[in-house]
C-alpha cells in the first residue's frame, strides 16, 4: 500500500478515526499504530510482515539483553553485533546478494576466468533499507548508553513500523520517537490542520510536478540519440526536480500525517537547491539519512577530529555506502563518490562550507550568493545524472551530448510548461524558505487573509484531481519495491469533530474500480 493508492486513501480516515477513539492511553494509541501498520504494509505482501516483525521483536529483545547485561561489556558488545550482523545480513541477501554475485561473476569474467553466478530470484521487500536503519541505530544507542532500552514492547514496535516512515523515512532516532510514543498523544487541531497543509503541499509537489516531469524525463532518457545538447541540458535539470519534488514530496506527506496522529517527525529537507556549496546540499538534502551515516559511520571512523587525509577518507566511505545503500548498481556508488571528491576539496583546502544564512532577511539574493547557489544546483545536476542513468554506457553517451556543439545551438524540447511549473515552485520556496513547508501561509503577504488561503487551497485540489490517474511511482520507494501504484481521481471529504468544537478535515483524491 502506497501513499498514492486507493487503498491507503481509505485506510487513513478509518485508521485517524479509531486511533483518536480508542485513545485513552498512549499504549492503546500504540497498540493501534502497531495494527494499522502492519495492516498497511501486509497490504503490499503479507509474508514480509513476519520480516519486519522478526526485526522488530529481536532487536527489541537484544535491547533488553545489552540492559540486562550492564557490567558485562563483552557480552553487549556480541549481542550488538549479533543485531548489526543479522540486520545487515538479511538486507544484504535481499538487496544485494544478486548485485555482488553477478559483479564478481563479471570481474573474473574481464580475467578469463568463466564462470556461472548463482542469483537468487527474491523480492525486495517494501522499505527493508529505512526500518532496518531505524532498528540499527536503536540498538546501537542503547550499547553506547546514549538512551535506555525501552520495556513497553507495542511502544517500540509502533517506532519501527510507524506506517507514514515505513515506505521511505524519515529514518528518526529513537532518542527523538520513543519519548513521543511513551507518553499518551493528546488531539492537537492546530497541529493537525498544519499536517493537512504539508500533505496537501506533499501530495501538489508529487503528482503536479514530479510525475508531470517524470514522463518527460523518461521519454529523453528512452530517446537519447534523437535530442540535442541543449535539449539534455533542459532535461537534466527537469530531473533535478522530479527527483526533488518527488522525495522531498513524500517526506512532506508522511511528516503531515505523524502530524495528524500527535508524532512529530524530522524535517527531511530543508530548501536544499538555495544551497552556496555541496557540503551545504548534503546538510540540507536527506538529513535523516546523512545523520544516520554521520552518528553511525563517519563519527565511529574518527568524524572531523583526526588528520586530513583520515577526514577524506572518512568522507569516502560514508558516500560510497550512501550511494549503495539507494539501490545495487555501480552508478550509484559513483554518485556518492562524485559528492565524495567534491567535499574533500574543501575539507583539503580548508574551505568554508557552513554559512549563516545573512540572506534569509533579502528579499533578493546578492549576485555573489546567486552565483553560489547555482554553481551548487549545476553540480548536484550533474550528479543526478549519474543516479538517473542505468549503467555508465547510457551517462557517457548523455555527457558526450553535453559537451557536443548541439549544446549551444537552442532547439525545441517537450514539457515546457511543466518546466516552467516547476521553475515557479522554486521561486515559491525561495519566497517560503524560513517555514518548514510551502504551505504555512499565515500572516504572508495577501495569504494572511482566511480567502485567499482557501482560493490558494482549493486551486492545489484541482490541479491534483486534474494530474490524478497517472501511474507514477514514488522514485525512493521504487529502491524498496517493483510493484506499480495507483492513482485516483474521484474526491472524498472526510471530516472529524474532536471534543465539543475543534474538527479536522481531511480531503481525499479517490477512484472507484470501473470509473472512468
Amino acid at each position: 500500500m502506497l501513499f498514492n493508492s486507493f487503498e491507503f486513501l481509505l485506510f487513513l480516515p478509518i485508521v485517524f478515526g479509531l486511533y483518536w477513539l480508542v485513545g485513552k492511553s498512549h499504549r492503546w494509541q500504540n497498540i493501534t499504530v502497531f495494527i494499522a501498520s502492519h495492516v498497511f504494509y501486509a497490504w503490499w505482501d503479507w509474508r514480509f510482515c513476519f520480516l519486519l516483525l522478526f526485526t522488530s521483536l529481536m532487536t527489541y529483545f537484544i535491547g533488553l539483553g545489552i540492559e540486562q547485561s550492564e557490567g558485562k561489556r563483552k557480552l553487549q558488545k556480541w549481542l550488538s553485533a549479533t543485531n548489526i550482523i543479522v540486520n545487515v545480513g538479511i538486507l544484504g541477501i535481499f538487496k544485494y546478494f544478486n548485485f555482488f554475485a553477478e559483479s564478481f561473476a563479471e570481474l573474473f569474467s574481464a580475467f578469463g576466468i568463466h564462470f556461472d553466478s548463482f542469483t537468487l530470484q527474491l523480492i525486495l521487500p517494501v522499505g527493508i533499507s529505512f526500518y532496518t536503519f531505524q532498528a540499527l541505530g536503536y540498538s546501537i544507542d542503547v550499547y553506547q548508553h546514549k538512551i535506555k532500552a525501552t520495556h513497553d514492547i507495542f511502544s517500540f514496535m509502533a517506532f519501527i513500523s510507524f506506517f507514514p516512515q515505513l515506505l521511505a523515512g524519515p529514518i528518526e532516532r529513537a532518542s527523538n520517537m520513543l519519548p513521543q510514543y511513551q507518553k499518551k498523544r493528546s488531539f492537537d487541531y492546530t497541529l493537525a490542520v498544519d499536517g493537512c497543509r504539508q500533505i496537501l503541499y506533499g501530495v501538489f509537489k508529487k503528482m503536479v510536478i514530479a510525475d508531470n516531469l517524470a514522463a518527460v524525463v523518461n521519454t529523453a532518457w528512452d530517446s537519447l540519440n534523437d535530442l540535442s545538447g541543449f535539449a539534455l541540458l533542459v532535461y537534466a535539470f527537469a530531473y533535478s526536480m522530479q527527483i526533488y519534488s518527488d522525495f522531498s514530496g513524500y517526506s512532506d506527506i508522511s511528516i503531515g500525517i505523524g502530524k495528524l496522529f500527535g508524532i512529530r517527525i524530522m524535517q527531511n529537507f530543508n530548501y536544499p537547491y538555495f544551497s552556496r556549496n555541496i557540503p551545504d546540499f548534503w546538510r540540507k538534502w536527506h538529513i535523516s539519512l546523512m545523520k544516520w551515516f554521520q552518528n553511525y559511520i563517519y563519527f565511529p571512523l574518527g568524524g572531523s577530529r583526526c588528520s586530513k587525509w583520515k577526514v577524506i577518507r572518512n568522507t569516502f566511505i560514508v558516500f560510497a555506502v550512501s550511494g549503495l545503500w539507494h539501490g545495487a548498481n555501480w552508478t550509484f556508488v559513483v554518485w556518492g563518490l562524485y559528492h565524495a571528491l567534491i567535499i574533500s576539496v574543501f575539507i583539503f583546502f580548508g574551505l568554508k562550507s557552513k554559512y549563516i544564512d545573512a540572506e534569509s532577511a533579502k528579499q533578493l539574493p546578492s549576485l555573489k550568493v546567486f552565483g553560489q547557489m547555482v554553481l551548487t544546483f549545476v553540480l548536484a545536476t550533474f550528479g543526478w545524472i549519474i543516479f538517473r542513468a542505468d549503467n555508465f554506457t547510457l551517462f557517457a553517451e548523455y555527457v558526450s551530448k553535453l559537451c557536443s556543439p548541439s549544446i549551444f545551438t537552442i532547439s525545441d524540447f517537450e514539457g515546457k510548461s511543466i518546466l516552467a511549473a516547476s521553475f515557479l515552485l522554486l521561486v515559491w520556496e525561495w519566497l517560503m524558505r524560513k517555514r518548514i513547508h510551502g504551505l504555512q501561509l499565515a500572516n504572508h503577504g495577501l495569504l494572511k487573509y482566511k480567502v485567499c488561503r482557501i482560493v490558494l487551497y482549493y486551486t492545489i485540489l484541482m490541479l491534483i484531481f486534474h494530474e490524478a490517474g497517472k501511474n507514477v511511482q514514488f522514485i525512493y520507494s521504487q529502491f524498496c519495491t517493483t510493484k506499480e501504484p495507483t492513482l485516483y481521481n474521484s474526491l472524498i471529504i472526510s471530516t472529524y469533530k474532536i471534543g465539543k468544537r475543534k474538527r479536522v478535515t481531511i480531503w481525499l483524491l479517490l477512484k472507484f474500480p470501473g470509473l472512468p
